[in-house]
């Protein structure tokens, strides 16, 4: 908020003056919290409006066949669940690109693309027919870790199980596309995989700048700061170069400073979008059709 006397009073000091002769009380703990140096920041964002982000309306097809399984995987030690789904008017036997799409933390196959079951979210009006996998990738970062390695999983046995089933067969037909720590995760397997990938988007990507930034939020992230050099998807961005990127977040993500030095490092063909919003589903949702027509546009080039 500005303020046109130029007493430099912000946003959040506006809202707590509003609160009366309690306010001169908790003033600062409201700057405090504005900081995030306190807890309860997102909850001042919700209610100064900052979180409010306008959702392009959008109209649905019936969707396509879904196809859900599991197996045991060698990657990750354990059974895992996938789920491919297929666009309008398309099913098993079909041949078409393949996104691979990296749920959040806490998500499984089963988990919503900016709040649409995968089938749903790829049968809005006007996107290209591709496929979307997901799968099983555990609570932590999308990297190898001891003992469990989802982006093996991803790249060694979901690719070849939707390979034999026609999906990103030709060359270039595979893209990723997340959001969160699975925004993460499309950047890092672009990043490291640039001979497979074609394109990538993600939506409000789970980046820290230092490692003890990370440990202090997830201490499972890495496993040390050797570990977090090695998957840190600011520091590797010369490998993707030449692949088409789409980033978006919201200036009010606590991610932000993390997506704007990753932002600052790629290519300035890259895509990048930094607008009004907050790291929840609001945001999501509002970047889920820009984000799956980039996706679609490269894949069917």
């Amino acid at each position: 908020m500005t303020n046109p006397t130029g007493s430099g009073w912000s946003r959040r000091r506006v809202l707590a003056a509003g609160l009366g002769g309690a306010a001169l009380i908790i003033a600062g703990g409201l700057e405090l919290v504005d900081q995030g140096v306190l807890p309860g920041k997102h909850v001042l964002d919700v209610l100064d409006g900052a979180c409010s982000v306008p959702t392009p309306p959008e109209t649905f097809r019936n969707p396509g066949e879904t196809i859900t399984g599991s197996f045991h995987s060698r990657a990750r030690r354990r059974e895992v669940g996938y789920t491919i789904a297929y666009p309008p008017g398309h099913s098993r036997g079909s041949q078409l690109p393949l996104g691979l799409y990296l749920h959040a933390d806490g998500g499984s196959h089963t988990s919503l693309l900016g709040g649409l079951p995968l089938a749903s979210a790829i049968a809005g009006k006007g996107l290209p027919a591709i496929a979307l996998v997901a799968a099983d990738g555990g609570n932590l970062y999308w990297h190898p870790h001891p003992g469990d390695d989802p982006m093996g999983m991803m790249v060694d046995e979901i690719i070849p199980i939707c390979q034999r089933l026609g999906l990103g067969t030709n060359p270039g037909q595979i893209g990723t596309i997340g959001i969160s720590m699975g925004g993460y995760g499309a950047i890092l397997f672009a990043e490291r995989f640039a001979d497979t990938v074609t394109a990538c988007a993600a939506i409000s990507p789970a980046i820290w700048t230092t490692y003890p930034q990370a440990h202090a939020a997830n201490p499972g992230a890495y496993s040390n700061a050797q570990e977090f050099a090695e998957y840190n998807v600011v520091t590797h961005t010369s490998s993707i170069a030449n692949t088409p990127v789409r980033v978006a977040s919201g200036r009010d993500d606590p991610f932000s400073p993390g997506v704007v030095a990753l932002i600052d490092r790629l290519s300035p063909h890259a895509v990048t979008e930094i607008t009004g919003g907050c790291h929840d589903s609001a945001f999501f949702e509002s970047q889920r059709h820009a984000s799956l027509l980039f996706l679609g546009r490269h894949l069917t080039a």
